[in-house]
């Protein structure tokens, strides 16, 4: 096979301008010096100009820059992680507070060295954000915390205020594109925290363009739906280098627009689908949309 026809060429509407201005290089320039990492930075967000420059909001990435797991579609390094940093949640915080942020986005390597996944320290970076900036609203993205109930407490404990984890592809697909993460798993992860706290919306998203079919992608929102999960985000995969899984499709924004309406019509309160959509691509409109969504059902 030729490296054209192994290789799809991106489409017109991938291609991104770049803008570089004051805000975003200040913003690089304090990350760098708090030591702290952003999942923009790493997982090579497509957004990350308009986010930094524009909008002024970023996705924090916690527990270090080393994931102990492989995914095939994922740029963030994989390896053996640091020791635990038990300041990395006030520098967090300061940051957020320092930023002036309403909403903000903490993610996390995945940290199957650990106990508890990590829950602790996630759980306390909330907190700490709470403490100095009562006012921003904050989501969570997780790992799986190794499924464990109890991890998923201890984080769910600290009140977040969307519970956020990606069930990243279909399920036919899942055991191929995710390391040690498994489809029902990540359902039952979702359930879990929903049943945890009713009032605490939940949200995952989906990559397309890995070989999936029309139907597995709907298949995808009725089990999330099945598990209660409120807020839906479809984004288009890109191959982060040429270790990670090839692209066998990419959409165009009219697909995306039907997977939307289709997405609506299930009963999520809020999705976002498009080529360049990420799980944490304008969070804070799903945040505001999430609870009016909230505010209508007690109404009712």
């Amino acid at each position: 096979m030729s490296n054209k026809e192994e290789y799809l060429r991106k489409p017109e509407w991938l291609k991104i301008k770049l803008n570089t201005n004051e805000s975003y290089t200040g913003l690089k320039k304090m990350m760098r010096e708090k030591q702290l990492h952003t999942v923009c930075e790493e997982a090579k967000c497509p957004n990350i100009h308009e986010c930094w420059a524009v909008r002024k909001t970023a996705t924090f990435m916690i527990l270090g820059d080393t994931c102990t797991r492989a995914c095939r579609f994922c740029a963030v390094k994989t390896g053996l992680p640091n020791e635990l940093d038990w300041k990395e949640p006030e520098r967090v915080a300061d940051s957020v507070a320092t930023m002036g942020l309403k909403h903000v986005v903490i993610t996390m390597v995945a940290r199957d060295d650990l106990k508890d996944g990590g829950a602790a320290v996630f759980a306390e970076t909330v907190r700490a954000i709470r403490r100095k900036s009562p006012f921003t609203s904050i989501e969570v993205l997780p790992s799986d915390l190794g499924g464990v109930y109890d991890n998923l407490k201890t984080l769910m404990d600290a009140k977040p205020d969307i519970l956020n984890h990606n069930i990243e592809t279909v399920r036919r697909l899942s055991d191929r594109v995710r390391a040690r993460a498994k489809y029902e798993r990540s359902l039952e992860f979702l359930r879990r925290g929903k049943e945890m706290y009713p009032d605490i919306p939940t949200k995952s998203s989906i990559m397309i363009g890995l070989g999936e079919t029309k139907e597995e992608i709907i298949e995808t929102m009725d089990d999330l739906r099945a598990n209660n999960v409120d807020i839906m985000t479809i984004g288009q995969y890109l191959q982060p280098s040429k270790k990670h899984l090839k692209v066998q499709k990419y959409y165009h924004p009219d697909e995306f627009a039907e997977l939307k309406e289709i997405a609506l019509s299930k009963g999520f309160s809020h999705c976002e689908a498009g080529p360049l959509v990420r799980s944490s691509y304008h969070a804070d409109e799903q945040v505001n949309a999430a609870k009016a969504n909230q505010q209508l059902k007690q109404q009712a």
